[in-house]
């Protein structure tokens, strides 16, 4: 049973988040401040963790941050605040994904599946020899899934992953936002194009030499990315 971690201070939120979750097969734990969130979240193996942004003790982003540093649970950040600052900067922490309250209960459980049934394929590969891909002093292991840029090897977040990984095994295919979201998410962007933005932005950084100037990763104006070869 998959087991998953709610960080949220408003009680009533949280019970109705695990209720909902709990009736549809999940095992839920609940902590109601940042501080026993964060002791959780590194303590205790999880399969996701839904973490809210404002909460007393430690605030959502420096959980996230600590989270991500060691593990890669997919973590979905809840929030109040509409504000775009907010979702890019958690998203850039590595959050998988952003929901601003208020959502349906439904919404969030339909999300949770989507990353948990992405996540279990990702880490249930049974490839027996890595596949790998190699262009202009770019190495991706999609089997291991590690990188290295010119013998240097790159830490990369779940999703910083699978996207670099998408774009160079399609290489020359140019993809809208709208399609990279939906490939990589499993869900629609619903007109929301920050999430793959803040990515590319992060995997720029990591690769290429020149991020003004990438050799990778193109940015073709009014339309989306194309990863050259």
């Amino acid at each position: 049973m998959n087991k998953i971690l709610i960080v949220e201070d408003e009680e009533a939120i949280a019970d109705l988040e695990k209720d909902y979750l709990e009736l549809s097969g999940f095992e839920v734990e609940v902590a109601n401040d940042g501080e026993i969130g964060l002791e959780k979240a590194l303590g205790e193996d999880y399969n996701l963790i839904i973490l809210d942004l404002m909460l007393p003790g430690i605030d959502g982003f420096e959980i996230c941050r600590r989270v991500r540093d060691e593990k890669n649970t997919p973590i979905i950040m809840i929030s109040a605040k509409k504000d775009d600052i907010d979702k890019i900067r958690g998203l850039g922490l590595g959050a998988d994904d952003y929901m601003t309250k208020p959502f349906s209960p439904s919404e969030l459980v339909a999300r949770v599946k989507a990353h948990l049934a992405r996540y279990e394929r990702l880490i249930g590969s049974t490839i027996e020899e890595n596949e790998i891909i190699e262009i202009r002093g770019l190495k991706i292991d999609t089997t291991a899934r590690r990188v290295w840029v010119n013998g240097e090897e790159k830490s990369f977040t779940t999703k910083e992953f699978d996207l670099l990984t998408f774009l160079a095994g399609h290489p020359n295919h140019v993809y809208t936002k709208d399609q990279l979201f939906s490939e990589i998410w499993d869900m629609e962007s619903i007109g929301d194009i920050a999430t793959v933005t803040v990515h590319i932005k992060k995997i720029r950084e990591k690769i290429e030499f020149d991020t003004s100037k990438p050799q990778y990763i193109e940015t073709i104006w009014g339309v989306g990315y194309r990863f050259k070869v």
